[in-house]
């Protein structure tokens, strides 16, 4: 999802942006602070694509770079693509996630991860939790 796509009177207002991930303007966060690094989509994001009903997950061990399309995350509303902010290698997939798309919309930041991530040594080019609420709203 990109912010393009989304305009002022579809914005929920009382979002959870927790302070200790990083974001992309993609919608996408990463917890950086822990290996691998952990990715998921925001509770915007979350929002905007309504219930999940499907989510294809990527194989772990495979290569990805910034900006590469990983995941597809299916809702009623739309088919939208994981657009991934961080290069490296998948790990883990959260294949509850898959089982159960909906835990993705109803706890995005916690049992709703998607992928982890083992990062190569470059450091992306990700928001921080106040640049990423500047985005949003």
């Amino acid at each position: 999802m990109n912010a393009a796509d989304m305009n002022d009177d579809d914005r929920p207002l009382n979002l959870d942006v927790p302070d200790h991930l990083e974001y992309s303007e993609e919608h996408v966060w990463v917890d950086a602070s822990v290996s691998p690094a952990i990715v998921g989509i925001t509770e915007y994001a979350a929002n905007k694509l309504g219930e999940l009903v499907f989510v294809d997950l990527p194989e772990p061990g495979g290569r990805v770079e910034a900006g590469d399309e990983i995941v597809e995350l299916e809702s009623s509303k739309a088919v939208e693509p994981l657009i991934c902010p961080v290069s490296g290698t998948i790990r883990y997939v959260n294949r509850d996630a898959a089982d159960d798309p909906s835990v993705i919309t109803n706890d995005p930041y916690n049992e709703g991860w998607i992928v982890k991530i083992e990062l190569d040594d470059d450091e992306p080019e990700l928001l921080s939790a106040d640049e990423y609420l500047r985005i949003i709203r």
